[in-house]
């Protein structure tokens, strides 16, 4: 058969033989057994099947193989979910003489975090024949030597295990030789070559036999070695140990040079074939490199550093030779004990960058192995982490730790954690490893933004500009990154009936609040409104807070005269004041208001101008008129006086007023001077007419009839108006209103009065409220009863009229 072909056939026996794998899965465990020697890409077995995974969880989990060390000789495939052969596996270089031999792995799945132990058993194959160390063997036997006398061979070496190991030996010939196998309590087997028939030197120096190694294998494998026995003349004493088994117990800290003990054998014979020579006889290289014994003396020393963790104990063959070839066997039997020299070894299986700090108790977010190559106590690990961390150590299976969260995380309270594990053994003195991890936690959006103050107030000053900047909300988030960002948003709501957004704008980045309008506080005092922070999360979290603006008042408005009253473009008010007036007679009271609050309301009454300042005086926080000393004949009947009305406000505004006060006793002599008053105004505003009619006569002569027409028009318009004016010129006796309070009126008043320059045709009418911003003007018109008016007028007297005004008067000081 070609060697190709024969090579399929054995890889196809084998796996016919030995493919049936011994399966047990158990907490996550699962054995198989195959044959050494498996070409690569061989079937180990199906784990995904074996372990209940579906491919799809081996792909997602992103399966691996730990092996623990550099070779990797088995591999997994996450597509079909099978171990194959990666690197071809020999028994004999993995375990030596070991049984059973076995890899031990371990598939690591992430997502969640999950470990399987497999055990791959590696059964032995016949591969391996029986080798002997010398090709030629020497022994030189004097004739001498008694029938039963037995000579140590070295033994074969049989990589193989099991049956496929050592099994027989065969010599041949036997005519003076026979073989006889002693097994020892190691299981190994010592060779010896026993003399059955003297040897006689006359006959034959030389004898040479061939020494044959059988193992149990199918098909049977062997080896030889010739033996060459050279016939000395007579030595008929072997040495003999003084003991068959020598021990000693040696620490694996030992020195280089450590005797252990000395070995003794004694030879009866004399001279040369007494002198006894001392050899190591084990076949074992390791060994015979540990060890060397004085051929002299028997002293066996320490040439090389036993660990314990290679090797806990050695038996050393020692043969004892005299000089005519005759020998004696021992053993010696070297026990290693164990000190606590390795440290423990921790291995990062898996680990997590980054846990989220919504993550449950529980979560497993890194694992690892620890090893510690010494026994006993000194190889019983205790792992522990650092303290004040919500980090939790579980033991999982043996030497496998998982690191796995213990109480709930918080970002806010700890960003990154550096995590020490520490491993340490049970020896004396202990012995510890360490290994940093670092975590980094993720944020979650699980903190709402927080305004540095509930409720927030501000003032801003009236008739202010719109995009004034008033201040500035603040809000803050625990979160980081997109769940940290706060936006402002104004919170839909209503100031009197308009939307508050018509009033106020926030900035959604800076929250800077930020005026629309100009404000007027004599519409608005105040306002409130809700302003909502809401961070950048998913879901956004949010939270609000109450700004309250307050308008505060300027001096805007300058106090406005309700009485005298006031008539079209006339500022002045007709008062009369009998002759008689005592000291501290209430001639009129002037009567404002500021539609301004606070200090901006005070108002102060000065006068100004007057015809005789010694004769009137106006109270400087009432506004009343009155006499300072008693009225006499010789003062003037007109007197004009000028009042002023200030506000308080920074800088004050102020109204003025003026008042023709007429002293005189009699009615008709204040119609006089009215009536001259009137003509007076009249004649001048004549004189301008028919400047003006005989200019146009003479510059337009073709519109004659048309410009006397529009004159006679313009002309009773003008005697219409001067009736008007005169009229107004009496006093009036204002009405207040009954809403008027703390200086504001909420609608405005007029008052009027008629009259004619004829007294008996004049009239008063009383006051009529109208409402706020409108001005409505009652003209006398022709059709009033004159008759009546007439007997109204004739029946009243000045005293009567002085009476009624008087009256009238303290009406209104009273309200």
């Amino acid at each position: 058969i070609k060697t190709i072909g024969k090579m399929h056939c054995v890889v196809m026996w084998y796996s016919l033989l030995f493919s049936v794998v011994l399966l047990h899965s158990a907490r996550g465990q699962v054995s198989y057994s195959i044959p050494e020697e498996m070409a690569k890409g061989s079937i180990v077995g199906n784990i995904a099947q074996d372990l209940g995974l579906d491919l799809q969880r081996l792909r997602s989990g992103k399966a691996r193989i730990y092996t623990g060390d550099s070779t990797e000789y088995i591999g997994l495939s996450k597509d079909t979910g099978l171990l194959l052969i990666k690197e071809k596996m020999d028994r004999e270089s993995l375990c030596a003489k070991t049984t059973p031999c076995a890899l031990h792995l371990q598939m690591i799945l992430e997502n969640p975090m999950e470990l399987y132990t497999i055990t791959v058993e590696i059964t032995d194959i016949n591969d391996n024949p029986p080798t002997f160390q010398k090709k030629r063997i020497e022994f030189e036997i004097s004739e001498s030597a008694v029938t039963g006398a037995r000579f140590l061979l070295q033994g074969a070496v049989d990589a193989d295990v099991g049956v496929n190991d050592l099994q027989s030996y065969s010599l041949k010939p036997t005519d003076n030789f026979i073989l006889e196998l002693h097994s020892q309590s190691d299981g190994d087997k010592n060779v010896e070559m026993v003399l059955q028939r003297s040897l006689d030197r006359e006959k034959k120096v030389v004898v040479t036999l061939l020494l044959t190694a059988f193992d149990g294998g199918d098909p049977q494998l062997s080896g030889t070695v010739q033996i060459d026995v050279t016939v000395l003349d007579v030595n008929d004493n072997a040495p003999v140990f003084t003991q068959k088994v020598y021990k000693a117990i040696i620490t694996e800290n030992a020195a280089k040079g450590f005797k252990l003990t000395t070995v003794s054998a004694t030879d009866a014979d004399e001279g040369s074939n007494g002198h006894v020579t001392y050899y190591v006889a084990s076949k074992d290289d390791i060994v015979r490199n540990m060890f060397i014994i004085d051929q002299h003396s028997g002293e066996v020393t320490l040439n090389g550093l036993v660990d314990f963790e290679k090797a806990s104990h050695y038996q050393i063959d020692i043969q004892a030779k005299d000089q005519g070839g005759l020998s004696d066997s021992c053993k010696l039997i070297i026990d290693v004990l164990d000190i606590n020299d390795n440290k423990p070894v921790i291995s990062l299986l898996s680990m997590s960058s980054s846990v989220s700090e919504d993550s449950t108790p529980g979560t497993v977010i890194a694992m690892m192995k620890v090893d510690d190559a010494d026994s006993g106590v000194n190889g019983q690990i205790h792992c522990m982490i650092n303290e004040n961390i919500p980090f939790a150590l579980i033991s999982s299976s043996k030497n496998f730790i998982s690191l796995s969260i213990e109480q709930h995380l918080d970002r806010e309270g700890d960003v990154e954690y550096n995590i020490s594990v520490t491993c340490s053994d049970q020896g004396v003195p202990a012995l510890s490893s360490s290994a940093s991890l670092s975590l980094q936690i993720s944020d979650v959006n699980d903190n709402a933004p927080v305004f540095e103050k509930s409720n927030y107030e501000a003032c801003v000053l009236e008739n202010n500009t719109p995009d004034l900047s008033i201040f500035t909300v603040k809000a803050s988030d625990a979160d980081w990154n997109q769940n940290a960002r706060v936006s402002y948003i104004l919170e839909d709501s209503t100031v009197n009936g308009v939307s508050v957004s018509s009033y106020v704008s926030v900035h959604p980045d800076s929250g800077l609040i930020t005026a629309v309008r100009s404000f007027d506080y004599e519409q608005l005092k105040d306002f409130h409104f809700r302003v909502k922070a809401q961070d950048g999360g998913s879901p956004p979290l949010s939270s609000n807070a109450t700004v309250k603006i307050i308008i505060q008042d300027q001096n805007d408005n300058a106090p406005q005269v309700l009485y005298p009253v006031q008539t079209g473009a006339s500022v002045v008010a007709e008062i009369i004041v009998p002759r008689a007036a005592d000291v501290g007679y209430l001639v009129t009271k002037v009567v404002a208001v500021d539609v301004d609050s606070g200090q901006n309301a005070w108002l102060s009454y000065k006068l100004q101008k007057a015809t005789d300042r010694a004769l009137f005086e106006v109270g400087l926080q009432n506004g009343e008129i009155r006499t300072v000393r008693q009225v006499t004949d010789k003062d003037a009947v007109k007197q004009k006086l000028t009042v002023v009305v200030e506000d308080n406000g920074q800088p004050s505004r102020s109204a003025m007023v003026s008042i023709n006060v007429a002293v005189a006793d009699s009615f008709p002599e204040v119609l006089s001077e009215f009536t001259d008053f009137t003509h007076e105004k009249q004649y001048n505003g004549n004189l301008t007419f028919y400047l003006i009619l005989a200019l146009a006569v003479v510059s337009l002569l073709f519109i004659v009839s048309i410009i006397s027409i529009i004159s006679v028009k313009i002309y009773r318009w003008r005697q219409n108006k001067l009736f008007y004016q005169s009229g107004a010129n009496l006093p009036v006796i204002p009405y207040y209103p009954p809403l008027y309070t703390d200086g504001t009126l909420q609608h405005v008043y007029n008052y009027e009065m008629c009259g004619t320059t004829d007294s008996r045709m004049s009239d008063m009418k009383f006051v009529r409220p109208y409402s706020q911003n409108t001005l409505v003007s009652q003209s006398c018109m022709g059709t009033v009863q004159r008759e009546k008016k007439e007997q109204e007028v004739d029946d009243l007297t000045l005293e009567q009229w002085h009476n009624l005004t008087h009256q009238k008067l303290l009406s209104l000081d009273t309200t």
